[in-house]
């Protein structure tokens, strides 16, 4: 895994590229590629390194991920009860079809706020 500053901080994988962002004071990690059993360990270490001790708030810009597996799901959820713990959210949005279809019939759609774009996931995190 590698890390390099620029907007945010990037994290490339093998498959995946997860970048940072800070907007309007809420964290924002935006995932392209493919999350699966191969990376989903290198997701979390991610998302953890993203989300450091305070923060509260996260929201997962999914617009350029093509693929999910249970595990990068898994990876998600533990995200979500993390900030939970912490009296935080976590809102996903822009759910490719193939995507959405995994939350959908996974029913992490009714755990997991989902959204049509990064505004309205935002919206919802900031409350």
């Amino acid at each position: 895994m590698e890390a390099k500053e620029m907007d945010g901080t990037v994290i490339d994988t093998q498959h995946a590229t997860f970048r940072s962002e800070q907007i309007d004071g809420v964290l924002v990690v935006n995932a392209s590629g493919r999350i699966d059993g191969n990376n989903a360990g290198e997701f979390r270490a991610a998302l953890d390194t993203f989300l450091g001790e305070e923060t509260s708030g996260l929201v997962l810009n999914l617009g350029e991920l093509s693929y999910i597996s249970s595990a990068g799901m898994w990876v998600i959820l533990l995200t979500s009860r993390k900030l939970r713990n912490r009296n935080g959210l976590l809102s996903v949005c822009s759910l490719s079809k193939s995507v959405g279809e995994v939350f959908s019939v996974s029913g992490f759609d009714k755990i997991i706020p989902t959204h049509s774009g990064p505004a309205d996931a935002l919206a919802a995190v900031k409350g």
